[in-house]
Formats: C-alpha cells, sequence, structure tokens
C-alpha cells in the first residue's frame, strides 16, 4: 500500500482519505489543515480506521516526515496560485502530487509562468505533479482525449455534462447559484470566483492532446431560470418558478480558420432533465459516447485521485496531465 500525506480536510479531502483507507490502496501517514480548530485533533475523528496516533498538523513544516510519505494528496483549492507553495513544498521533498485543484489540469491557461517554475521544481528534485478529478481531469477532456485513439482523423469535438444536482452537496448547489435571483446570480458573475471551474482547463487539455489547435476561445456562462417548483438548496425550502437553478457554461475554441474544433457543455441544475455526459467526435470514424444518468461527481472525483497515485509515481519527474501519466485506471487494493 502506499504511504500517503492529506493536505486539506474539508469533505472531499476527508472523503478521500475514507475511500483511501477502505479500498486498502495506501494508508495515511500524515493529515495538514491550517484551519486552528482541527490543529492537533486525532485524524481518525475526522477519517474512520485512520491510524488512533495520527494528529493533524496545522503546516508541512509541522508535519516534517518526509521519510514515511510516498505520495501527497492536495484538496485545498480551485487555482493554481493558491495551491503553489503547498505543491512546491512537497516537490522539493520529491514527492508525487496528485491534486483536485481544477486549474492544474490545464495550468499553462492561467498560470503559465508558474506552471514551469512547478515543471522545473518538479524535474529538479524527482518530483512530479498532476491535476485530476471527474471534471475537469476525466469527463470532459481525458475520457474524449482517449477516444480518439481509434481515429484517423478527427475534424472537431463536442463535449456535454448535463447534470442533476439534486443530490449533490450543498457547496456545490450554491457554487452552481441554486436559489438565487436571476439578478443575485448576475451580482455573483460579475464579482467573480463563481460558477464550475476549469470548463477552459479541460478544452485547452483535449485541444492540445489531440492536435486540435485552437487560435482563439470564450467561455460563457448563464443561468438556468427554473420553470417550474423545485426542491431548495439541501432539500430545505423551495425554489420558485423564475429563480435559479443552476448554471451553463460554454466555451468554444476556434482554429486559425475561424473554425469551432471544440465545443463545451456545462450544465447543472437542481431538477436538471436528461442528466448525462456525452462526447461526440467528428472524424474518421465518427463517433458518439453517451452516459445516460451521467456520473456522480463526488464519488468519482474521490474514485480517481486515489486511483491516479500509482500512475502518477510510474510516471517520469515534471508536471503532468491526465495524458501524459500512464493509464489512470481503477486500483484494486491490497
Amino acid at each position: 500500500m502506499y504511504r500517503v500525506l492529506l493536505v486539506g480536510l474539508g469533505p472531499l479531502g476527508t472523503r478521500i482519505g475514507r475511500e483511501l483507507i477502505s479500498r486498502r490502496v495506501g494508508t495515511l501517514v500524515g493529515a495538514v489543515d491550517t484551519a486552528p480548530e482541527l490543529a492537533g485533533q486525532p485524524v481518525s475523528k475526522l477519517i474512520a480506521r485512520a491510524d488512533g496516533g495520527l494528529e493533524v498538523s496545522s503546516s508541512l513544516g509541522e508535519f516534517g516526515q518526509w521519510d514515511r510519505v510516498d505520495a501527497v494528496l492536495v484538496t485545498t483549492s480551485s487555482t493554481v496560485r493558491a495551491c503553489a507553495p503547498t505543491f512546491a513544498a512537497c516537490l522539493r521533498e520529491g514527492k508525487a502530487v496528485v491534486s483536485t485543484c481544477e486549474e492544474l489540469v490545464w495550468p499553462w491557461l492561467r498560470e503559465r509562468a508558474l506552471a514551469g517554475e512547478l515543471d522545473a521544481t518538479a524535474r529538479r528534485h524527482g518530483g512530479r505533479l498532476l491535476g485530476t478529478g471527474v471534471n475537469p481531469g476525466f469527463l470532459m477532456d481525458a475520457l474524449p482525449t482517449f477516444l480518439t485513439a481509434v481515429c484517423s482523423e478527427v475534424e472537431s469535438v463536442r463535449v456535454e455534462r448535463v447534470q442533476d444536482a439534486t443530490t449533490r452537496r450543498v457547496p456545490f448547489q450554491k457554487k452552481i447559484g441554486a436559489g438565487l435571483t436571476v439578478d443575485g446570480f448576475k451580482r455573483r458573475l460579475a464579482a467573480g470566483g463563481f460558477g464550475h471551474v476549469g470548463l477552459g482547463e479541460s478544452m485547452h487539455l483535449l485541444a492540445a492532446s489531440v492536435g486540435l489547435g485552437v487560435a482563439r476561445w470564450e467561455e460563457r456562462i448563464e443561468p438556468v431560470v427554473a420553470a417550474r417548483m423545485l426542491p431548495g438548496v439541501g432539500g430545505e425550502g423551495r425554489i420558485e418558478p423564475g429563480m435559479v437553478a443552476g448554471i451553463e457554461q460554454t466555451a468554444t475554441g476556434w482554429d486559425g480558420g475561424g473554425k469551432a474544433v471544440v465545443e463545451m457543455l456545462f450544465h447543472a441544475a437542481i431538477g436538471a432533465e436528461g442528466p448525462r455526459d456525452r462526447a461526440l467526435i467528428r472524424g474518421n470514424p465518427a463517433m458518439e459516447m453517451v452516459l445516460p444518468g451521467g456520473v456522480h461527481g463526488d464519488t468519482a472525483t474521490c474514485a480517481i485521485a486515489v486511483n491516479a497515485i500509482p500512475s502518477l509515481i510510474a510516471a517520469a519527474p515534471g508536471l503532468h496531465t491526465m495524458a501524459s501519466v500512464p493509464m489512470v485506471r481503477h486500483v484494486r487494493g491490497g
């Protein structure tokens, strides 16, 4: 089993920790979180079956037991800039770092210089760094990329993810604007830091991996307005007709001739009809893949974070994407 340090003990981090242990893929040798109320707490209070002697460290420096670590799982932020100090510290210790940081799936889009620094640090010290997740990280980028393996020609790709957010975690429901008025949605959008993070990253990972040259791209975000009475956020109250039930984001990439070569649709709303994950490849052969009902995001994100550990460890030192590591697949625990 792999010896894993977990950085970030929020809902996602603790769930990934439980998955790691319950599947017997790895064992936790440490846990770090900056929340003052967690410092010194037994990790087993947060993650069942964790070693009873482990306590939460407030920083990587306080943890310090790098000789016990094979891999690090980081679940602290969506942005590369916020996570970069953590990544760099782990890479300087020569560790394999798997993170659910959405921007890390294709960090060159928003943080090209910082991505170069992280890559150089990883190569210099023998570390490895990978951003993954269900989306971005798999359904809208790595999976359609892999589908093109049987194509002799690819002209364009369209990817759709439609989710019924009724059963998702409350933070996700709030992230997509469920329960807001349309004006409230627009205000939050204007303030920034709102909506699904990673659609542009998915588009660029897919385009670069398949060789679809994107000369120009654009992302749009619109509210999904309820047409009928819907359950409220967290199942409490109601979303009235005319209120916001969720979000629809699109990203389009055009080649130098003005042709749309990559199209992305992300639609997540309480009560969304026809949930699905779909990829349409125009090429030779043309292909359509549909997963009716779609893949549950929370379950799949935890699984892929754990499953990515051996693939990243087997990769060469450096900053990686899901298209550059050995194929990530289900890992059967020992």
